[in-house]
């Protein structure tokens, strides 16, 4: 099993729009879980998509955007 390597991310919550800052957990490969917005409280589908390089991106979607 792999350290935690945490990365800051800053993106805009997409049901309010207000800038938000999460922490990522990188060393788990690509994943998919469901985080609250520290401002308005929906819940967001946080898509973490990490390749053989070890970069990675995040997606952020309303929580039934398939």
């Amino acid at each position: 099993m792999q350290p935690a390597r945490v990365e800051e991310f800053s993106a805009q919550c997409p049901y309010c729009g207000e800038s938000i800052l999460m922490l990522i957990d990188t060393s788990g490969g690509s994943r998919h879980y469901i985080e609250d917005c520290t401002v308005c409280c929906r819940p967001i589908q946080v898509l973490v998509s990490v390749d053989m390089e070890g970069d990675w991106q995040v997606q952020l979607k309303h929580e039934n955007d398939v």
